[in-house]
């Protein structure tokens, strides 16, 4: 029996911050103008901090709180494309390339599908892979839970990897 390494690898992310009065709102490396404004440690973007997650669980690395701890000074207000900058480069020093990316923002305000063009546009640039390679939706929570209530903003990705050749 042979151990050779699948020529794919499945990763999940997800992400969850809470909302604060004034905006904007950071989500895919865009700013969303309106009301409200992720609170973290970082710039809390919580679609590229899924992302990162579901980049770094695909090659089994190590998560965003470990590669980037909430307690270091130099995480304060970084640009979370940083994050999934890191991911990329590690996911292709293992050999393998983004197959597919797919994602659902989840939140109720504010409305996401005018943004949902661009925020693909800048996945794209910071995944190093074409548009169509990368599926974005958002969905609100009906008044549920803490989506719903505006209290909270969620994202989840699932991405496919693929051995470079």
């Amino acid at each position: 029996m042979t151990t050779d390494l699948l020529d794919f690898r499945i990763g999940l992310g997800y992400d969850s911050h809470r909302l604060g009065d004034g905006g904007p709102l950071r989500i895919g490396g865009h700013d969303v103008p309106g009301d409200f404004h992720a609170i973290g440690h970082s710039d809390a973007d919580v679609l590229l901090h899924a992302v990162t997650d579901a980049l770094m669980g695909a090659i089994a690395g190590p998560d965003i709180g470990r590669l980037f701890p909430d307690d270091a000074d130099e995480n304060r207000d970084r640009d979370s494309s940083d994050f999934v900058k890191e991911a990329v480069r590690r996911i292709t020093e293992a050999g393998y390339a983004i197959n597919n990316l797919d994602a659902v923002i989840l939140a109720q305000k504010p409305k996401m599908a005018p943004h949902i063009d661009v925020m693909r546009g800048k996945l794209a640039e910071l995944l190093q892979t074409q548009s169509d390679r990368i599926g974005l939706k958002a969905k609100t929570g009906e008044g549920v839970d803490a989506v719903g209530r505006s209290e909270a903003i969620a994202a989840r990705v699932v991405v496919i990897l693929r051995r470079q050749s």
